[in-house]
């Protein structure tokens, strides 16, 4: 695997997961993918991992957040953009999904980002309606 050209951080304080939030999402399998392009000009990715209670007591929901981290750790390097935060948020199957498809799931969930995050402003994703 190839070393990464940007460093990756960690999102540990509330205020990043908020901005974030306010940022692009995409749900895919079993996460929910948030982005936000920083304004800083730093060429670090810093990505940000949560699961709720909704998902399982803490044992179930530090599975989940080791198994995210895991795959980001993997993917973030390919398939990241410098100069922005993720948040991986674990959705139910996150915990006993398998391997596999869980790499699927965030690879296509940073990939979506990359490309809604490259699409021009206003721009729409679907094609026209046929015309009569």
């Amino acid at each position: 695997m190839s070393e990464p050209n940007f460093p990756i951080i960690r999102l540990k304080v509330r205020p990043d997961f908020l901005a974030a939030a306010k940022g692009k999402s995409c749900a895919k399998g079993a996460i929910v993918m948030q982005a936000r392009a920083r304004q800083d000009d730093e060429p670090t990715v810093r990505v940000g991992f949560t699961a709720t209670k909704k998902i399982g007591g803490s044992v179930v929901r530090n599975r989940a957040k080791r198994r995210m981290r895991a795959a980001a750790q993997q993917l973030v390097p390919l398939f990241g953009r410098p100069g922005q935060d993720y948040v991986l948020i674990a959705r139910n199957g996150a915990p006993t999904r398998p391997w596999g498809r869980l790499l699927d799931d965030v690879k296509s969930a940073l990939l979506s980002l990359r490309a809604e995050s490259q699409s021009p402003v206003g721009a729409k994703h679907r094609a026209p309606p046929p015309s009569i």
